[in-house]
């Protein structure tokens, strides 16, 4: 079949193959067609090395498709339903799983890097986030797979199962926000848009977009913001719609020391900072002690958007089947698997209006 593999971490580019393999489903794992991915930002920090992976391996997190074989011991699953794919499938016994935090579920995580998913020749290969969706098929745990009703697009439900469920997640389950409350989103890319949206779903009264690249502005005007503009207005926004005061809510979707210090800067005293943007590990934010304790904020990390995903990617497509979620608006391009490093290139590039770019693999 093919597949788009990752050589070596540092790669510019992925060699796209058509001798690859995927490992024969276990008692409790699935095969899956994969009939869209949509291309993250965390595809490039793979391959860049911001996010561990494996090399050589198949990239790709944000998937879709349609359910080939089932193991033996799989009772809620069949051959042709339509499954969206989490690259964090809960394993529901493990401590995380058992208090209420299936999103931190470590051990199909550790699985990945220590159980190759495919081959390519001969040789073992690795799933990125034990998945690799720029594959015609994927063999996962039963468990990461989220059935669909037949009727949702594969492109829509691609972009639930990582940028939608991680960015409106991150208002709805981790934030919390409130109706009426100020928000400010740093980075207008799908996350952000989602995270936009989220604002908006709950019912915040004002929204700020936050992007150097003004050609995103636009976009994140129509998903919900109420304000837009590039970093060096920030302050200037801040006060015309806070005052003195600053936001309530401030959600970083960027991950850079700069931008996380930004976010804590806009919020008054007693706001929130959600750190949803995915950063390097040696990259340093700091604080003096006086700050943390004199101004009660509170830094919030979102993984995944604190989602529980068998619940929480069936509220997004009722949302999206009330017209309250615009998912289909999202996808900006979607393009052939020959044209997966094009999109990396214009996805590594800032993007301009991007928002999703989702890859058919029919």
């Amino acid at each position: 079949m093919r597949a788009a593999v990752l050589n070596a971490i540092g790669d510019d580019e992925l060699e796209l193959r058509d001798d690859v393999t995927t490992v024969d489903p276990g008692p409790r794992e699935v095969r899956i067609r994969v009939r869209a991915s949509g291309i993250c930002h965390s595809d490039l920090s793979a391959m860049d090395g911001t996010l561990p992976a494996l090399a050589p391996g198949v990239v790709g997190h944000e998937g879709a498709g349609e359910v080939l074989e089932v193991g033996s011991a799989v009772d809620h699953l069949a051959p042709g339903d339509h499954v969206t794919l989490s690259f964090v499938p809960p394993c529901g016994s493990c401590a995380s799983c058992l208090r209420g935090e299936p999103y931190l579920c470590a051990v199909h995580a550790i699985a990945a890097f220590t159980t190759p998913r495919f081959r390519v020749g001969t040789m073992p290969a690795f799933g990125y986030a034990g998945l690799g969706t720029f594959a015609d098929e994927v063999v996962l745990p039963a468990c990461g797979a989220v059935k669909i009703d037949p009727d949702v697009p594969f492109e829509t439900a691609a972009l639930i199962a990582c940028g939608v469920l991680t960015g409106v997640g991150a208002v709805l389950n981790t934030a919390k926000v409130p109706p009426g409350a100020a928000v400010v989103v740093l980075g207008c890319g799908g996350v952000g848009i989602s995270v936009i949206q989220g604002a908006r779903i709950a019912g915040a009264a004002a929204i700020v977009a936050v992007d150097p690249v003004e050609a995103k502005h636009a976009g994140a005007r129509r998903f919900g913001a109420t304000h837009v503009t590039t970093p060096d207005g920030l302050d200037e926004i801040k006060q015309q719609v806070t005052g003195f005061e600053g936001f309530d809510y401030a959600f970083d979707v960027v991950g850079h020391p700069p931008t996380i210090r930004a976010a804590w800067d806009s919020v008054r005293r007693g706001g929130s900072v959600v750190i949803v943007g995915a950063g390097r590990c040696d990259a340093m934010v700091e604080f003096n002690a006086q700050e943390l304790f004199l101004h009660d904020k509170k830094i919030l990390g979102s993984f995944y958007g604190s989602s529980q995903v068998h619940r929480d990617t069936g509220r997004m497509l009722k949302l999206w089947r009330a017209g309250l979620l615009d998912l289909d608006g999202m996808i900006s391009r979607r393009i052939g698997f020959t044209d997966i490093n094009n999109a990396l290139g214009v996805l590594r590039q800032g993007g301009t209006d991007v928002i999703r770019q989702v890859v058919t693999l029919k």
